[in-house]
């Protein structure tokens, strides 16, 4: 992309920037959060696969065992339809890689999850107003062509992770926390929540007020 020098840096054209920034955030938010659950849906369908390939197996050496000592042809019949659907799973699981597909939404939320927090660093760097516009212009468009490159390579998400998704997002708020949370995991030093204001201190130490 060219480089960006004729635009003003005024306050409009902030706020113009910083609107996009914010949705380009709220996009990756959930992309992310997307991935994230493909993957595990994906992982959960792995293992119950799994467990019906040990059933299914154990279920078919009954049956054939139970044939050759004399169970009739039903018993045999059975271990045949049994043995059937397992190969049919067996040829699933072969043809349709779940653990390796999982892994690919895995590798992209954790893509995802670097170009999120840099989405999140430029709009408190737009909001401190030390860097100059076209720096921050720049800085957007290199996010846009890393952005290009994780969605290139990932693989196509469901209507179901999505919706899982947004439950997260909006009713769980897996990306909200309140100041005591965030305090839980810092010192003292750096404690939000209960940090007496600096007015207040003043009108503690004047005995006029």
């Amino acid at each position: 992309m060219d480089p960006h020098s004729q635009t003003d840096d005024t306050p409009d054209s902030r706020r113009i920037l910083e609107g996009q920034l914010r949705e380009c955030y709220g996009r990756v938010v959930y992309s992310h959060k997307t991935h994230e659950k493909c993957a595990d849906i994906l992982l959960a369908r792995l293992r119950t696969v799994k467990l019906w390939q040990i059933i299914l197996s154990a279920i078919t050496t009954g049956g054939f065992v139970a044939a050759v000592f004399g169970a009739g042809k039903y018993g045999a019949l059975a271990g045949i339809i049994v043995s059937t659907v397992l190969l049919a799973l067996n040829a699933y699981t072969k043809n349709y890689d779940l653990g390796e597909l999982a892994q690919k939404h895995k590798q992209a939320a954790n893509d995802l999850w670097i170009v999120r927090e840099k989405y999140l660093s430029l709009l408190a760097d737009l909001r401190m107003c030390e860097k100059p516009l076209e720096s921050l212009q720049n800085q957007r468009d290199e996010l846009i062509e890393v952005l290009h490159k994780v969605y290139s390579g990932a693989p196509s998400t469901t209507v179901d992770a999505y919706r899982r998704a947004q439950d997260a997002l909006k009713r769980l708020e897996d990306m909200t926390f309140t100041d005591e949370e965030i305090d839980v995991f810092l010192p003292k030093e750096l404690k939000r929540a209960n940090k007496v204001p600096e007015d207040t201190d003043r009108n503690f130490a004047d005995p006029q007020h």
